[in-house]
């Protein structure tokens, strides 16, 4: 797991590969992760945007961009967490992850970028 606070905001990552959906013959590697956002300040926020940063260890670079998360924007009150599960597929055995999130503060609705720690995606065995 990799963490990072940026602007009262905790992101933990989680990892895991899912062989189940891979197919490592055609260049295909699935993985999820799981983000937790703790809101550590003093107000509730909103998160509006995403915006992911992709490469593969073949240098194939993927930009994401889009609202919210897994389809919603949610709310998350001062000192409460949201957590949630998606997933990325990449054409290598190794690849990592960097982005951030645009959040809202609901106080004066001013919005602010909050950083996602860089994380590896790494299929098993791969590393020995």
């Amino acid at each position: 797991m990799v963490s990072l606070v940026s602007k009262g905001v905790k992101i933990c990552v989680e990892v895991f590969y899912q062989s189940d959906y891979s197919n490592p013959i055609n260049h295909e590697f699935m993985f999820a992760y799981r983000i937790t956002i703790e809101n550590n300040n003093n107000f509730e926020i909103k998160l509006l945007r995403r915006h992911w940063f992709i490469q593969d260890s073949s240098a194939d670079k993927k930009e994401v961009e889009g609202d919210g998360v897994v389809g919603i924007q949610p709310v998350i009150p001062p000192g409460e967490s949201f957590q949630y599960v998606s997933g990325c597929n990449i054409k290598t055995e190794i690849g990592r992850m960097v982005g951030y999130y645009i959040v809202q503060n609901m106080n004066n609705q001013s919005e602010f970028k909050i950083d996602i720690p860089a994380f590896d995606m790494t299929a098993p065995n791969i590393l020995n």
